[in-house]
């Protein structure tokens, strides 16, 4: 690596690694001082309040990536435009095409780097809920909620007693079609959780399958358990999965659960897709960052700051239009989610085709 190189990537890395830092930092301050009074109001220790913004640091690391990577990109451009060092660059030889290639690889890393982050923040979002929610837990009974389980399952339960393992009044629903994946509906009066084999067993219940619409199967049983029905009574506590607090091979699950049962997956399947292109966005925003930030000789670190919110704004806008186009099936989802990396592509390759190297 030359001199040269070290110098535009050290320089890249220490504005990237003080913004990946700082603004986590300061979406934990806001977000605190937004939660402060229902932490009090519930009664939420120090130490907990603690380990919940620990876990949660992942997702707001992941969020502050492309922020980072493009701050970075406009500060470390624009500080070498002002200081005539790009001018000098080019007279050595050296093209702004090359000048910027240890920024472009170092942001392609930081997209693969931010892709394997994405699969750690489900379980991380996880643990930072369950780390306040032991303190708001003051009884192990749950009475007449509804849990959205994996595979287009609902269970609806009466009275959950998650401390001796206990569910009164059980139905389970799932829609589907045809005799290989049919409809159906179970009910029973009680179930009890077998903690050796971790899972619940129904006792002396009915279940209905409906293949046709117009042909209903009805089968007793003493005892029965389902291979999917595995989620413990801490989870029956808790509110069922949303998309984004899910990986990417169990939103896809869940999207091919919801299409075997007839509903429409589009909004889910543009939450999967983006957990790909986001990280991406690392790589693309400083494509167009770069050529930006040489455009501009004055103005100093508040234009470079303003430059960066502007675009970061305009970006998440986009990423919010595409959400929309998708799920409304303007776009197929994998379009939509790909979206705003499209736009900011083409106009950052555009921009440096322009640019004088």
């Amino acid at each position: 690596m030359r001199i040269l190189d070290r110098y535009v990537a050290s320089q890249f890395l220490k504005i990237f690694l003080i913004c990946v830092l700082g603004v986590p930092f300061l979406f934990q301050v806001i977000d605190l001082t937004d939660r402060l009074d229902n932490f009090l109001s519930d009664g939420v220790g120090q130490a907990q309040v603690a380990a919940f913004y620990f876990y949660q640091l992942p997702y707001q690391m992941l969020l502050a990536f492309p922020i980072a990577c493009l701050l970075a990109a406009v500060f470390t451009i624009s500080r070498m435009t002002r200081h005539f060092e790009v001018t000098a660059a080019k007279a050595g030889g050296v093209s702004f095409y090359r000048l910027v290639a240890p920024i472009l690889v170092l942001s392609m890393a930081i997209s693969f780097l931010a892709l394997a982050l994405a699969e750690v923040v489900p379980d991380s979002n996880r643990l930072a809920v369950e780390a306040i929610e032991e303190e708001r837990q003051e009884f192990d009974v749950r009475l007449n909620f509804v849990y959205r389980g994996d595979e287009g399952r609902f269970y609806f339960i009466r009275r959950l007693d998650a401390h001796a393992g206990r569910i009164l009044d059980l139905k389970i629903s799932r829609e589907g079609t045809g005799y290989e994946y049919p409809s159906y509906i179970m009910n029973a009066p009680e179930a009890r959780w077998d903690s050796a084999s971790a899972r619940w067993v129904i006792e002396n219940g009915h279940i209905r399958y409906m293949p046709e619409r117009k042909r209903i199967i009805d089968i007793a049983f003493a005892e029965l358990w389902q291979r999917p029905f595995r989620e413990t009574p801490a989870d029956l506590q808790a509110k069922a999965k949303a998309p984004e607090e899910m990986g990417y091979d169990e939103l896809g699950r869940f999207i091919e659960a919801l299409e075997r049962s007839g509903e429409n997956p589009k909004k889910e399947m543009v939450q999967r897709a983006l957990k790909i292109a986001f990280p991406f966005t690392c790589f693309i925003i400083v494509l167009f960052g770069a050529p930006l930030a040489n455009s501009t000789r004055k103005g100093g670190a508040a234009l470079s700051i303003g430059l960066a919110l502007a675009t970061t704004i305009f970006f998440l806008t986009l990423i919010r239009v595409g959400e929309a186009l998708g799920a409304g099936g303007v776009l197929p989802p994998i379009a939509a989610a790909w979206f705003p990396n499209g736009i900011f592509f083409v106009t950052g390759l555009g921009m440096m085709w322009r640019v004088k190297t």
